[in-house]
């Protein structure tokens, strides 16, 4: 990804591509990619930080599962910022040339793919909850309670570490020369289906069904059933990652049966943008739960010492909620969700 990245390594007899040329596609961008990460990093970081800490505040004010989820999200997006930006472009890349252990590199790929499994598949699981919430929500309180949040969210730790181990062998694409081979592909078939296919299937439904209860709602009833201000949020997340992720899925596709990118500059150009499209979705949640919650940027506020701590009186519903009206949703006062 920077310039000189592909030719660290020479490739060994025998693996020279098709023509006998070997050597490796250009990079078009140069350093810009450097200067992005490190921008991204230096401010997405921080960010997150300070989400992580305004919802921790809220998820023990509140004691409610949406808050626990999207705790976990941004500390799985913590997680991808430190192994994927700095540990493995920054550090191991552009500052060490990967000049490193090749055990090193591998263990860094099973922390990166994850870290980027565990912040996708919180969101899945976060689409799930607000489904059983609205379209469920006599059966939602005794399904959601803060300890099997708690039990799921480790599940799903667990799970994606699990799920991470075999990419011990991904490829290099940057560097190898050979064509995909049987392992090459099957992994990354298992990648794109993991990050985004089924995800975005997922996605795709739960939304889709959560928008046509709304507004079947909405035709039974004299008055416009509102989205909540969780479910805004959930759409904005799934929306964004899903136009971000895309790119680079598609790229892999190509690289695996079109072209590789070792060989054609135009491929290497197409997944250094997909990467850096798929990673800025890291740092965007802050900004989507600002645009939405009145709530978060009260609590941000509170927290930068912008204004003073606001007092919530008992059995008084604020407007600047987080959660989905009881009203649009027609849940009883005791399944507050």
């Amino acid at each position: 990804m920077i310039p000189l990245q592909n030719t660290s390594d020479t490739p060994p007899l025998g693996d020279e591509g098709e023509g006998g040329n070997t050597d490796p596609s250009s990079c078009v961008l140069g350093y810009i990619p450097v200067i992005y990460y490190s921008i991204l990093l230096g401010l997405g970081l921080p960010v997150n930080i300070l989400t992580a800490v305004a919802l921790s505040k809220l998820a023990s004010r509140t004691k409610k599962s949406s808050y626990c989820y999207l705790l976990a999200l941004t500390t799985s997006d913590i997680l991808t910022q430190i192994f994927i930006i700095f540990v493995g472009f920054i550090l191991q890349t552009a500052i060490l040339h990967r000049k490193v252990p090749n055990a090193f590199i591998h263990m860094v790929s099973v922390l990166e793919f994850s870290s980027n499994h565990a912040s996708i598949w919180i969101t899945v699981i976060l689409t799930v909850d607000r489904y059983i919430a609205l379209c469920h929500p006599l059966q939602y309180r005794s399904l959601s309670y803060p300890e099997r949040t708690r039990k799921v969210i480790m599940i799903v730790f667990l799970s994606a570490f699990v799920t991470g181990i075999p990419f011990y062998w991904w490829s290099d694409i940057w560097r190898d020369p050979r064509a995909p081979g049987l392992l090459d592909r099957f992994l990354k078939w298992v990648h794109c289906f993991i990050i985004y296919f089924i995800p975005c299937t997922i996605f795709l439904l739960t939304n889709t069904v959560i928008v046509l209860r709304l507004r079947r709602k909405s035709e039974s009833k004299r008055y416009r059933v509102r989205i909540g201000k969780t479910t805004a949020i959930l759409m904005s997340i799934t929306t964004v990652f899903a136009v971000l992720w895309a790119p680079r899925t598609v790229v892999i596709i190509i690289h695996m049966y079109v072209s590789s990118v070792h060989k054609d500059w135009r491929v290497h150009l197409a997944l250094d943008i997909g990467n850096m499209l798929a990673l800025l979705n890291t740092a965007v949640n802050f900004f989507l739960y600002c645009f939405v919650s009145r709530r978060f940027r009260d609590t941000v506020r509170e927290i930068l010492g912008m204004q003073r701590p606001c007092r919530v009186v008992e059995g008084k519903k604020s407007h600047s909620d987080f959660s989905d009206s009881l009203k649009a949703a027609e849940i009883p006062q005791a399944t507050v969700i």
